[in-house]
């Protein structure tokens, strides 16, 4: 490792991987937009694992899909939030931006109950 990359990775170490603040999603209704994720956060530094335990219906995979930018458009609504992933931020990101980060950067493994 050079000089240049062992700075660049001691400067990266004490940065989050992933930091989520205010997440909130709602989806479509016959009645109107039902929230369903309200005000989440938190932070994965690098080297760090991070579990979301939680009853059926809680909320876990809608926030994992909404981070990812995998929810329907047309039906779901993410706001309210700022969502960094190895310092971008995921909010602004163009789809095609997002496909090139899913699966190659940033992925998720399903765990069947």
């Amino acid at each position: 490792m050079t000089k240049l990359e062992a700075s660049v990775a001691n400067q990266r170490a004490g940065e989050d991987i992933l930091a989520v603040e205010g997440l909130n999603v709602s989806f479509a209704t016959a009645s109107g937009w039902l929230p369903v994720v309200e005000n989440v956060g938190f932070k994965v530094g690098r080297g760090e694992t991070l579990g979301l335990v939680g009853e059926s219906g809680s909320g876990k995979t809608v926030s994992a899909l909404a981070i990812m930018g995998l929810l329907p458009s047309r039906s779901s609504r993410v706001t309210g939030t700022t969502m960094r992933f190895d310092g971008r931020e995921l909010t602004g990101l163009s789809a095609e931006e997002m496909r090139r980060l899913r699966g190659n950067e940033i992925s998720m493994i399903f765990q069947e109950p």
